[in-house]
């Protein structure tokens, strides 16, 4: 009998739950051989990275996972042996009864958000007793030996690479999205949220003696970009050219997609917490637009991934890097950020590539809470 999990997905903002929760449960499936619920309560949002699934469906299989819907009238199901609630979301209050009432209850974890922090560490498999009597643990994804790793299929790096050193590949993909490539063009990708910043940046590419290509999936940044071009709308296949850039808009894409996306391109602008991963393991020079939270706190996690991010940078190329992230994060000057950069950029692609590969020594996020789990047999 395979061991059973259920997965609970609140869609809270945009796709970094359900981003994280669909790739979790797949990877739980297909190299771990485990029956895997994914609750969701937002299908919809499921779709734009599923684009095979159905958005009414209370049940459906999608690459081996049982997705179903999470209604707002819980109508109960028996609770699996592992139980995992994504980022703090709250889980039916029948469904937490009925793993009280069971002999063995299951595991019950908290999968939180990424984060670099130091204190991460300290409360990483800690147990948060309930009132109930039951066991809640806290399970943190991260970037040391002491976190839960992050999120990484066992054959990722080495299709990044296929697709990299295959003759044709990366122009055969960009081809089938609509994509021309100007033969020294930079190829850029940008998925961020709202930034009063994106002007400045976006002057100084259109100004700039190298050519530039920005591909812009859909997204709540195409608002900012229309703005800048003078344009009321941009619809999917825009293209515009100001000077030395070439914008061109970009369907929403599968996950499986996004990460050729990111592979394709010479420099990834990402958000939240599913494409920042991804774009570390595309093992290119990145930016990270990070989640606003209140009073600034988000800056404090920033600068924490930053500490581990930039060692192993000579001083210069560690302080331009930082130096463009918080002019991105921070309502800084992005166009004198990016001329700083460009005096390292071969430091910072190989730069990248070591840390994809560090990273990758230590044991992925689903293989961590496998292993969690067994131990706590």
């Amino acid at each position: 009998m395979k061991t059973t999990w259920d997965i609970f997905c609140t869609v809270v903002d945009n796709y970094g739950d359900i981003g994280v929760t669909w790739r979790l449960a797949r990877q739980l499936v297909a190299e771990h051989d485990l029956a895997v619920r994914l609750w969701v309560d937002d299908l919809k949002a499921f779709v734009r990275l599923c684009p095979e699934a159905d958005a009414n469906a209370e049940q459906q299989y999608q690459q081996g996972v049982d997705v179903r819907h999470w209604p707002a009238d819980w109508q109960g199901a028996a609770p699996a042996q592992v139980v995992v609630g994504a980022f703090a979301c709250v889980l039916p209050a029948a469904y937490v009864e009925a793993m009280r009432a069971q002999a063995t209850p299951p595991l019950w974890l908290n999968l939180d958000y990424l984060s670099a922090e130091d204190w991460v560490e300290g409360c990483h498999g800690l147990p948060s007793p309930q009132a109930n009597g039951l066991r809640k643990m806290f399970f943190f994804p991260g970037f040391t030996a002491n976190t839960g790793g992050l999120l990484r299929e066992a054959s990722l790096l080495a299709r990044r690479d296929a697709f990299l050193q295959t003759p044709g590949e990366r122009a055969r993909f960009l081809q089938g999205l609509g994509v021309q490539l100007e033969a020294s063009a930079r190829l850029i990708s940008l998925f961020a949220y709202e930034n009063p910043q994106l002007a400045n940046w976006l002057d100084v590419l259109a100004a700039d003696q190298q050519p530039s290509h920005l591909l812009v999936p859909q997204g709540r940044v195409l608002a900012d970009l229309a703005c800048w071009l003078g344009e009321a709308h941009l619809p999917v296949g825009a293209i515009h050219q100001r000077g030395a850039l070439t914008v061109q808009v970009l369907p929403f894409v599968s996950q499986d997609d996004y990460d050729k996306l990111l592979w394709a391109c010479d420099f990834n602008a990402v958000r939240g917490e599913d494409s920042f991963v991804r774009a570390q393991w595309a093992g290119a020079p990145m930016l990270w637009h990070i989640y606003v939270q209140e009073e600034n706190a988000h800056w404090e996690k920033l600068e924490a991934f930053l500490g581990h991010y930039r060692r192993g940078l000579s001083d210069a190329a560690a302080g331009a890097l930082s130096g463009l992230w918080r002019a991105w994060n921070m309502d800084q000057d992005m166009a004198q950020a990016w001329q700083a950069l460009q005096p390292h950029w071969p430091q910072l692609r190989q730069h990248a590539r070591d840390w994809a590969a560090e990273q990758a020594t230590r044991p992925d996020l689903a293989t961590a809470l496998v292993h969690f789990y067994r131990n706590s047999l």
